[in-house]
C-alpha cells in the first residue's frame, strides 16, 4: 500500500514535469491523492490550510472536464 502511494505521487509528479503523458492512470492517481488530502483535512485541523499546487488543480479540473464529455 505504501508503495502504491509513492507510485501515485511519482506518477502525478512525472506527469506535471512533462515526463509522462496524461492518461487514465494519471487521473486515477490525482483522484486518490485528492481524496487523501481531504481525509487529512477532515481528520486534523493542522492540514486545513494545505492545498495542492496550481498545476495539480488544473490536472484535476481537466479530469473532471473529461468525465463530463
Amino acid at each position: 500500500m505504501i508503495a502504491q502511494r509513492r507510485n501515485d505521487f511519482k506518477l502525478v509528479n512525472d506527469c506535471l514535469s512533462g515526463d509522462v503523458p496524461v492518461s487514465e492512470r494519471v487521473f486515477e492517481a490525482v483522484a486518490v491523492l485528492s481524496e487523501r488530502l481531504e481525509k487529512l483535512k477532515r481528520g486534523n485541523s493542522l492540514f486545513a490550510g494545505v492545498s495542492m499546487s496550481e498545476q495539480f488543480e488544473e490536472l484535476a479540473l481537466a479530469e473532471s472536464m473529461s468525465a463530463i464529455c
